[in-house]
């Protein structure tokens, strides 16, 4: 039998297995007594194994078995949950999933694994005991340090190949220092103390911890982005004394792949077990528990909503994309024959379009629908993430999801999961402090981080909150005057937002110390280059002592709306129903300047009021030489302002398209449409008005 028209559904049911232990597998590590779950995680990994087995991915079948026979232990009662229990079915997982990700991209799904079946063996078959697992000296006993032994996991892969992809350099440096040296951790300091002020070391290799403590032979390795030249770097690394020898080498995408695929194949000898016998697994290092995964591991589809297979089909997202052009078309056309038949008065053929509108309608809603995902599908995934973190940084981290429910269109879906990782870890790592701090500043132990969905107008917002430490506008400008990136006289003239929006400088960075975790510098210049590409911004909201609030407000790119239209002399605009509280008509004595500021009063309060004429150059109208205006009062949050026009036209559905790569983007505009007779209306952006 021919299994490969099986192997699309294979891949996405797989996916949907391994999200589904991922998120059981958390909640039975919060309620390690509770079988229930025990029970759906049982089956979750029968089925899996079930399938593997017919597709004929052996090791894939192999490896979820031994899981199968220790989880069939728990649910008899025959064995109690544990911590190094949970970390080794945890690494289970994240060997399966490398395994189907590389079946995704055609390989075969094989992969070393005899270091975690042997843990599992052992829990098996009771040879794990409990306590303490033996941990081995492998790395402690190497002296020197080669590309391979440095490992890294999705999130600096990220940001390595990401910063290639926009023009930096990317580094790998040997550094050795000599043998006569009595002082090697200090050192270390300067080299790192040297490379920190023209760049950011995403990973070193010991662990800066370690090198601070002295605890390493004679040499480290790191990854490091800067922009400047290698030969540059490595005479300036060697004109600190009793530096040996410097190796620096630039690396491009190719090698950057080549040498973490060795660093997974290192890790993974190292982590075997020895050949002797052996009483007990070896328990999963901290550097382990985050294996490295392939980069497209963030690329993955989304995982298809609970259903059943004969009910679903899947089809290519250009497909849809076409659809959508076709739509767009069609509505256009459907607008100018609802001005024909008006302008002729034919009942016959006003009856027809007055058919053709509601069909269409009901297809417009159907085309919609097809392209809008729930944000749940990259939510899903950050429990996960976070629990692996928060273990790593010995901290304890409370991860609270909202609105995941939320829809977005699928292309916006795909590229935002790269910058809410990026921030997600900045908060974890950066935001929340210690226990030890959270205690002694009054705060509970656990950190409390919220990741936010919700639709405002026509945008859809994804905050990210911690109860952390929060931005101190001094040391943020101290850092920054000291990297060159602004000068005291131009910091003192900044507001605390602008001040803050420094974060998104490249290069820059707050961290006291280097971290393996991530970095504000890099991370953050990720974050506000994808978020931009997609034409959404990023703002931050910080209270020192109390937490950070990051908001990323992204826009629907293709869209279908229903606007008001609006005539400014000859020129029209439409304005999104969704941001309109009312329209009405004001006098001109009703306005009035207070501080230089036009207000009018909107039920018993002030609201701004702005004038689209001067706002947009329009030549031939002047609200200022009415008598009496009318005015749209539009809606952020809980903002309010009134916008004055000179003519309400009427209420339309409109198809939202941008404005392409040929004008420069124009604050107040969000993209342009045709109507029905043939002119171009710009759409307005309500978000840009009220600040």
């Amino acid at each position: 039998m021919d299994m490969n028209q099986y192997l699309s559904m294979f891949i996405d049911e797989s996916n949907d297995h391994l999200q589904s232990l991922n998120e059981n597998m958390l909640q039975l590590e919060g309620s390690p007594e509770d079988l229930g779950i025990v029970q759906v995680i049982f089956r979750s990994a029968h089925t899996l194994k079930g399938m593997a087995a017919t597709m004929g991915f052996e090791d894939l079948a192999s490896l979820t078995h031994k899981m199968e026979n220790v989880l069939d232990l728990v649910r008899n009662e025959k064995l109690k949950m544990q911590d190094f229990i949970f970390d080794t079915l945890f690494k289970s997982l994240d060997a399966l999933e490398n395994m189907v990700q590389d079946i995704t991209g055609g390989g075969e799904g094989k992969a070393d694994v005899s270091s975690i079946v042997a843990a599992l063996q052992a829990i098996e078959s009771g040879e794990w005991t409990g306590g303490t697992a033996p941990v081995t000296e492998v790395n402690q006993s190497s002296s020197t340090v080669t590309p391979s032994a440095v490992e890294l996991d999705e999130f600096q892969y990220s940001v390595l190949d990401q910063s290639i992809a926009e023009g930096h350099r990317v580094l790998y440096i040997e550094v050795l220092v000599s043998e006569q040296s009595q002082l090697k951790g200090v050192r270390a300091y300067m080299v790192f103390d040297m490379l920190e002020r023209s760049g950011e070391i995403v990973k070193s290799f010991p662990t800066v911890q370690d090198i601070e403590q002295e605890k390493f032979e004679r040499s480290f390795s790191l990854y490091y982005i800067t922009t400047k030249e290698a030969q540059e770097l490595e005479k300036g690394i060697m004109s600190i004394s009793e530096i040996e020898s410097a190796k620096v080498i630039q690396l491009d995408q190719e090698t950057l792949q080549q040498m973490t695929n060795q660093a997974a194949a290192t890790a993974e000898v190292e982590a075997a077990p020895v050949p002797a016998p052996v009483d007990a697994p070896p328990e999963p290092s901290s550097s382990s528990k985050e294996e490295p995964k392939k980069p497209v591991v963030t690329k993955t589809a989304a995982p298809k909503q609970a259903a059943a297979p004969s009910r679903t089909i899947r089809v290519d997202i250009e497909r849809l994309d076409v659809l959508m052009n076709l739509f767009s078309e069609l509505l256009i056309d459907r607008s100018r024959l609802e001005q024909l038949a008006s302008e002729t008065g034919n009942n016959d053929l006003s009856d027809t379009v007055a058919h053709l509108s509601r069909v269409s309608t009901d297809l417009q809603n159907i085309v919609l629908k097809l392209r809008m995902v729930p944000v749940d599908t990259v939510f899903n995934r950050f429990p996960r993430m976070i629990r692996d973190l928060a273990k790593t940084l010995d901290k304890k981290i409370d991860l609270v999801i909202t609105g995941a429910e939320t829809e977005l269109d699928r292309t916006v879906i795909d590229e935002i999961g790269d910058p809410l990782v990026h921030l997600l870890r900045n908060a974890v790592d950066h935001g929340v402090e210690s226990i030890a701090e959270r205690v002694a500043a009054g705060k509970p132990e656990l950190g409390t981080v919220n990741l936010r969905a919700f639709h405002s107008g026509n945008h859809v917002f994804i905050e990210i909150e911690d109860d952390g430490k929060g931005i101190y506008r001094d040391n943020l400008l101290r850092t920054a005057v000291k990297r060159g990136v602004v000068t005291e006289e131009q910091g003192a003239k900044m507001s605390d937002d602008e001040v803050n929006q420094l974060l998104f400088a490249p290069g820059f960075s707050t961290a006291d110390k280097i971290s393996d975790i991530s970095g504000r510098g890099v991370g953050l210049d990720v974050v506000k280059s994808k978020i931009t590409s997609l034409g959404g911004n990023v703002t931050i909201h910080s209270t020192p002592g109390k937490g950070t609030n990051f908001s990323v407000q992204l826009p629907l790119t293709l869209s279908i709306i229903a606007a008001m239209l609006v005539r400014l002399g000859s020129e029209k605009y439409a304005v999104p129903l969704s941001s309109i509280v009312e329209t009405a008509i004001v006098q001109r004595e009703q306005v009035r300047n207070i501080h230089g500021n036009k207000m009018i009063t909107f039920r018993e309060s002030l609201i701004p009021y702005l004038s689209l004429s001067e706002v947009f150059g329009v030549p031939d109208f002047n609200d200022a030489d009415e008598q009496e205006t009318e005015i749209v009062v539009i809606r952020k949050g809980e903002r309010l302002a009134a916008v004055a026009v000179e003519e309400f036209i009427g209420q339309s559905e409109i198809v939202l398209k941008s404005m392409g790569t040929y004008l420069p983007a124009i604050e107040g505009i969000s993209g342009a449409t045709i109507l029905g007779d043939g002119q171009v209306a710009l759409i307005l952006d309500p978000n840009a008005f009220i600040k």
